[in-house]
């Protein structure tokens, strides 16, 4: 009988990925992201995969996934960090920004793009404001 996906992923992705999942809707719930932001942060995964980690908060999320995951995890606590009053940290993603990474949208539109490496970018620029 074939493996499934759930048996070929290594052990250390599936015992992460309910946190992991747990963690970014907790995250995406304080942002106040819509199900198809949510998605796009994810990755793009199929609208019945993703509707089944949201209920079960637990799946076999790939390597992309989880990274995509622990960047936003990364960007969540700078912002908290930087903003120490919680709403304005949640709200910054939102906020037009005149940085030239951003080039006055808002960092969760360069989130937004669909690739990993916008994500890397915000939480790189969001560690080097941290000093």
């Amino acid at each position: 009988m074939p493996a499934t996906r759930a048996e070929v992923q290594p052990a250390a992705s599936r015992d992460l990925s309910g946190p992991a999942l747990r963690a970014f809707f907790r995250i995406a719930e304080q942002w106040g992201l819509s199900a198809e932001q949510e998605r796009v942060l994810l990755g793009a995964p199929g609208r019945s995969t993703y509707f089944r980690w949201k209920k079960e908060r637990a799946g076999a999320l790939s390597r992309d996934t989880l990274e995509r995951i622990s960047y936003l995890l990364g960007i969540y606590k700078a912002l908290h960090i930087l903003f120490p009053d919680p709403a304005q940290a949640d709200g910054w993603l939102r906020r037009a920004n005149a940085a030239p990474l951003f080039g006055g949208a808002s960092a969760l539109d360069r989130m937004l793009a669909g690739q990993v490496g916008d994500l890397q970018l915000v939480r790189q620029y969001l560690d080097a404001q941290r000093g």
